[in-house]
């Protein structure tokens, strides 16, 4: 068995150019994701924000990453705390998502809805339509953003099968076929 690097189509050895920002953010706006509240607290403070940039890494062990931006306000809070909560969200909640998603001061996020503490003590939301309660095993820094890779301890499943996607700058309620109708 050869160990020999595979080399590289010469067309894509030729210098490009990169998108425009604009060009690649429409792009982007078509890549339908999950909305997501990443929710901390720790020694750092309590902190939460809305983010649709979660990926699974893989099962085994349960590990999935979140994305999160090194000029957020919460940047700090999550850097201290080394845990954290992917509440999923479901249809209909997508206030609460522009609540995290925006400049509200986080006792107002945090009333908006009912959160019960998990064992690492995680704000856990009661609605989510699934939750993942995890530690931040690595970081990378990627541009402006921090890949955090989270190895998952406890997931639940809520009870109603729906979900909440943005897509085309705009969210959309997934419900299961019986209730679309």
């Amino acid at each position: 068995m050869s160990t020999a690097p595979i080399p590289a189509p010469t067309a894509l050895l030729a210098a490009t150019v990169p998108p425009e920002r604009a060009d690649y953010r429409n792009a982007m706006a078509r890549l339908g994701a999950a909305v997501n509240i990443i929710t901390t607290d720790g020694p750092g403070g309590r902190a939460g924000f809305t983010a649709s940039a979660v990926c699974s890494v893989t099962d085994d062990p349960p590990t999935l990453l979140v994305c999160l931006n090194r000029s957020a306000s919460v940047y700090p809070v999550f850097q201290a705390n080394g845990v954290l909560c992917v509440n999923v969200l479901g249809a209909g909640q997508q206030p609460l998502s522009n609540l995290f998603g925006g400049k509200t001061p986080m006792d107002e996020r945090f009333a908006a809805a009912q959160w019960h503490a998990s064992a690492s003590g995680v704000p856990v939301l009661a609605e989510a339509a699934a939750t993942f309660e995890c530690r931040v095993v690595n970081r990378t820094a990627v541009g402006t953003h921090d890949v955090l890779f989270c190895e998952v301890d406890a997931v639940r499943v809520g009870d109603a099968a729906h979900g909440l996607v943005y897509f085309d700058r705009r969210y959309h309620d997934l419900l299961p076929p019986a209730a679309a109708h």
